[in-house]
């Protein structure tokens, strides 16, 4: 999880949201990367979830003292929830709260997805949703990006952790349980359907060693054509996904 110095911020930050919030503070869960075992120092971030019995301007005016520390740290503003939202939005946000399932700590209090269901057809519609949202959004930078190597690099190692991401829900529609890591989530749904996982390999060996002259001009071209050509495979295979009546997924 995180380190040390993350441990005594979230220390203080939980003690200010006790003072500032009262009995009217539900939980404090801290998901995503640094939650699973994910976390690359500096490029990721300490993502947390604040859940309140209810929520009024006054309440969030009050959290100004106890968010401008968290700030300070560099951290971004945690997401505000009401508790009963949390149960009311699992069709709205299934990706985000499935995400939240499995990789969290709750770091105060009771925990707030602890029996939630999942609706596999809203999954199977957001999944794709925004998969397709991030591939438009790859063609489009990739108009700038191409301009040099360094940035084609940055584009594609910054692009396949959102993707890798969003890989792990396919993996759910297809009944499979996702490991944790983004890297291990990438290699499972290459097997799972057929694609040249030696693409993805290559990209987050790129994001680790941060070294863009690895690459040459070709090179990097070619290898964006071939990431692009994986990821548009996913979204097929997640286009062609079916929920029954009874409400289970299955290929067609």
């Amino acid at each position: 999880m995180a380190n040390k110095v993350a441990h005594e911020a979230f220390n203080h930050l939980i003690g200010d949201l006790r003072a500032t919030h009262g009995n009217n503070l539900a939980c404090v869960v801290l998901y995503g990367s640094a939650a699973s075992g994910d976390f690359v120092q500096i490029e990721s971030d300490y993502n947390l979830l604040i859940a309140l019995d209810r929520i009024t301007p006054e309440d969030l005016r009050l959290a100004q003292a106890p968010m401008r520390e968290w700030r300070r740290l560099g951290h971004p503003l945690p997401v505000y929830f009401t508790s009963r939202e949390l149960h009311d939005a699992a069709d709205v946000f299934p990706i985000e709260f499935y995400q939240m399932e499995r990789a969290r700590v709750v770091l105060y209090g009771r925990d707030p997805f602890e029996g939630l269901r999942i609706s596999d057809e809203n999954l199977r519609h957001q999944t794709e949703y925004e998969l397709r949202s991030k591939l438009i959004q790859l063609r489009r930078l990739y108009i700038p990006a191409s301009a040099s190597v360094e940035r084609l690099r940055d584009l594609m190692c910054d692009s396949l952790s959102s993707f890798a991401t969003l890989f792990a829900p396919v993996l759910m529609l297809h009944g499979e349980e996702p490991p944790v890591l983004k890297r291990e989530v990438a290699r499972a749904t290459a097997r799972l359907l057929k694609l040249d996982g030696g693409v993805f390999e290559r990209v987050f060996e790129l994001r680790e060693a941060g070294d863009a002259h690895a690459l040459g001009e070709r090179e990097a071209d070619e290898l964006f054509a071939d990431y692009m050509a994986q990821v548009e495979r996913v979204i097929e295979a997640v286009d062609r996904l079916e929920v029954s009546g009874a409400g289970k997924i299955s290929s067609v």
